[in-house]
């Protein structure tokens, strides 16, 4: 099964993806990991994606797509579920493209749709450890100590892209760029298209997710 997995930051789609990939055995690509990953690296690419990633601003089309397509062929012959991919109309043209060639074509388009404040809450309230990126939140899954890592004793910090205003600032780009791209996968109807209620529960978020899935029909 190959499945793109869209919505707004901070809707859900990594809780999601963690129990979409155990239930139908599928290798989980974010762009956001790839992405974090290069930026870590300390290559030319990765302190250009730093600069464009501390302002909220969506990475270039030609950059995301290079980037994909290369973790994409890297698994062929697996199931996938695309997480932060396609984000553009070209982006998903490219997809499409690169799925053609390896006769693996799409099944499925899964939006995971929430309120805009809400989202602000949950992305602005994260906090993580510096050296093992365990995710943590003032308000929903608060450390044992405050401010404190439960397993290494270092400070929790803020990444610079969770803070509000840039939170809103990657709303704007997510609607503005990405609403045509689920316009896009309607308009061709040759994926399934799944929309769902992410102010639910994740458990409840999931059980629509994977019901529709399992259904099996476009």
């Amino acid at each position: 099964m190959r499945v793109v997995l869209m919505g707004p930051p901070g809707a859900g789609k990594g809780t999601q993806a963690e129990k979409l990939v155990e239930k139908f055995g599928m290798v989980h690509l974010s762009s956001g990991d790839i992405f974090r990953a290069e930026k870590a690296s300390g290559s030319e690419l990765g302190q250009k994606l730093a600069a464009i990633m501390e302002t909220g601003a969506l990475v270039p089309d030609d950059v995301v797509v290079e980037m994909m397509a290369k973790a994409i062929v890297a698994v062929e012959g697996s199931g996938l579920l695309l997480d932060g991919f396609p984000r553009t109309v070209a982006q998903g043209e490219a997809l499409d493209e690169t799925l053609t060639k390896m006769d693996a074509p799409l099944d499925a388009v899964v939006i995971i749709a929430a309120d805009d404040d809400e989202i602000v809450g949950r992305i602005t309230g994260r906090r993580s450890c510096p050296s093992t990126g365990k995710i943590y939140h003032v308000e929903y899954m608060p450390p044992k100590v405050e401010g404190i890592d439960d397993e290494t004793g270092e400070s929790l910090v803020q990444r610079d892209d969770d803070k509000e205003d840039v939170v809103r600032q990657r709303l704007e780009a997510y609607k503005k760029q990405t609403q045509p791209v689920i316009d896009y996968y309607r308009e061709t109807g040759k994926v399934k298209i799944v929309e769902v209620d992410g102010m639910q529960s994740p458990d409840s978020v999931f059980a629509d997710i994977a019901a529709a899935l399992e259904a099996g029909e476009n």
